[in-house]
């Protein structure tokens, strides 16, 4: 018969730990690649250059054009476009406006707005790309001011 010595309890404990770690650290990478190879990769948007200008400028009550120019990265002319824009006062309690930017020539777009009231208004851009990518820019246009009034104002002292 032989005698086999037993380790004491600290070697016991110390073995014990880093089986616990080996195996916790294989769970850790398991977990990870797991993670890793289920998720759907990133899509990052295309990249877009949107131009805008108002006119008239300054922008005043009543009827304006918007106009934008969208572009790729290498300032190509982005064509067939559909944008919809949609104009909110900066303040709550009016209601927005709607319309649609046409093509009027290759990556320009125009659209028309009639701005009801002076002060601050918002320009949301919703732009769905020929390949259904879609975009959202906000143009911020401040102080509108008031229209100007056609004919003379005479002023009579009496």
């Amino acid at each position: 018969m032989s005698w086999r010595k037993l380790p004491d309890h600290r070697v016991r404990n110390r073995l014990s730990r880093q089986k616990l770690a080996r195996r916790l650290a294989g769970f850790v990478c398991a977990a990870t690649l797991f993670t890793v190879g289920c998720s759907r990769p990133v899509e990052l948007p295309p990249f877009v250059e949107i131009e805008h200008e108002i006119s008239p400028q300054p922008a005043r009550v009543g009827p304006v054009t918007v106009t934008l120019k969208l572009a790729d990265a290498t300032g190509k002319a982005l064509t067939g476009a559909h944008i919809a824009v949609e104009a909110d006062m900066s303040h709550p309690g009016m209601n927005p406006l709607f319309a649609e930017a046409k093509e009027a020539e290759p990556g320009r777009y125009q659209a028309h707005l009639e701005f009801q009231m002076a002060g601050d208004w918002v320009i949301l851009i919703h732009v769905t790309l020929p390949d259904g990518k879609k975009l959202e820019r906000q143009i911020d246009v401040r102080g509108v001011q008031p229209g100007v009034q056609s004919g003379r104002s005479t002023w009579r002292s009496t």
